[in-house]
């Protein structure tokens, strides 16, 4: 089963990096996935000054990399209500 796995995924990556347009795409997905975890990442840096504080995790990391700030503002929306 590994090995499947394994397999499927480096044709995956082969395919895309043979297409010019995956590679600026994954790039890209790069570079909103960077920008995710330095917000997430400074907003939980001033946690000390405003005590709140968000997990840097998958969940967090798709929403923002999806959503961008508003993914922020919703998260900290979700936190302050259930909390």
């Amino acid at each position: 089963m590994w090995g499947l796995l394994v397999l499927s995924s480096m044709m995956l990556i082969f395919i895309l990096f043979r297409n010019r347009r995956a590679g600026r795409w994954l790039s890209a997905i790069a570079l909103n996935i960077a920008f995710a975890a330095f917000i997430l990442y400074v907003l939980n840096l001033l946690s000390a000054y405003t005590n709140f504080e968000l997990p840097i995790n998958t969940a967090t990391l798709g929403t923002v990399t999806v959503l961008g700030v508003p993914g922020i503002l919703l998260l900290v929306c979700l936190k302050l209500t259930l909390l």
